[in-house]
């Protein structure tokens, strides 16, 4: 079968985009590993909208939901894309059951958040260990936490934490900060923020959720322990652009480049949208709304190519 669109992602921005497509009576190929996108983990999410609470399972649900709910105009495929080849004007999709065609490719397959790969942080995942702080700083409220990272990720990170937790220490690997100078200042001059240099993390502890963590004085070759209630890790993230490194144009940190007013990539007949993309804000909302954008996109391709009626 051909299909008019293959849509790849589960999370906030494929499921928009196969919602928008399958309204437009486009025949969807869906392809994801699982519903619900990186934020699947969360415990809490406050800032999807028209939800004050939600967690990341109950909202993964609502997407599975939504996208089965138009019936056999879309075609669900809960397994992993191996790879994409672009067949004269089509792309053809490998996955563990066969290969599929289709004449537009949406890529939403996000990124996935850089790891400090210690003991203790992937049973704390969702339990005290977060990686959005725009996400999760409101749930920190009052509590003693710690940021990893001295790049504007983890700075920014501690700026969104300072209206919520009573004290947040920065964890830095080298011996300086290297993000924006005002927000360094901003950090510096705040007593509610602690900067500890030259400290590369060795666990993260707890029981039920997160408790503190041992960290190891680059330095003196000490280890030391600190209390807390809260671990952010803004070390960067990942985008899950192999499959397509060879097929459309990434930038130096593996993101897919777009055209942000049609959500198109280098490839004619490709489009992207949510976090594997250069898009600067990593937000579920944001990449709902891209999402929807690739699919009027691909949508109004298609119709350029009078093979929808």
């Amino acid at each position: 079968m051909l299909y008019d669109l293959i849509i790849l992602g589960g999370g906030p921005a494929g499921t928009a985009a196969t919602v928008y497509a399958a309204r437009k009576r486009l025949k969807t190929l869906f392809v994801t590993e699982s519903f619900g996108g990186q934020s699947v983990v969360s415990d809490d999410i406050q800032n999807w909208i028209g939800e004050t609470h939600i967690t990341g399972f109950d909202l993964a649900k609502k997407f599975e939901e939504h996208v089965k709910s138009f019936g056999d105009i879309v075609e669900i495929k809960i397994e992993l894309a191996r790879e994409i080849k672009k067949t004269g004007e089509n792309f053809t999709v490998k996955t563990d059951s066969g290969e599929f065609e289709g004449r537009a490719l949406i890529l939403a397959i996000g990124a996935r958040r850089r790891k400090l790969n210690v003991p203790g942080e992937q049973k704390f995942e969702g339990k005290g260990v977060a990686y959005c702080s725009t996400c999760d700083a409101p749930l920190f409220a009052g509590k003693k936490v710690v940021v990893v990272g001295g790049g504007n990720a983890g700075l920014e990170a501690v700026v969104d934490l300072f209206p919520y937790a009573e004290h947040i220490t920065l964890l830095i690997r080298s011996d300086s900060m290297k993000g924006d100078p005002a927000t360094q200042e901003e950090i510096k001059n705040n007593p509610k923020a602690e900067i500890i240099f030259n400290a590369e993390i060795k666990e993260i502890l707890g029981d039920k959720f997160v408790t503190g963590l041992k960290y190891q004085d680059l330095k003196s070759g000490e280890t030391k322990e600190l209390e807390l209630g809260g671990v952010f890790v803004e070390i960067g993230s990942v985008p899950n652009s192999e499959l397509v490194k060879d097929l459309v144009e990434i930038d130096q940190w593996g993101q897919v480049k777009i055209d942000s007013k049609h959500a198109s990539t280098s490839c004619v007949g490709i489009f992207a949208a949510g976090d594997i993309t250069d898009d600067p804000y990593k937000q579920n909302n944001i990449s709902a709304g891209d999402g929807v954008k690739a699919a009027l996109a691909a949508y109004s391709y298609l119709q350029k190519r009078s093979m929808v009626k």
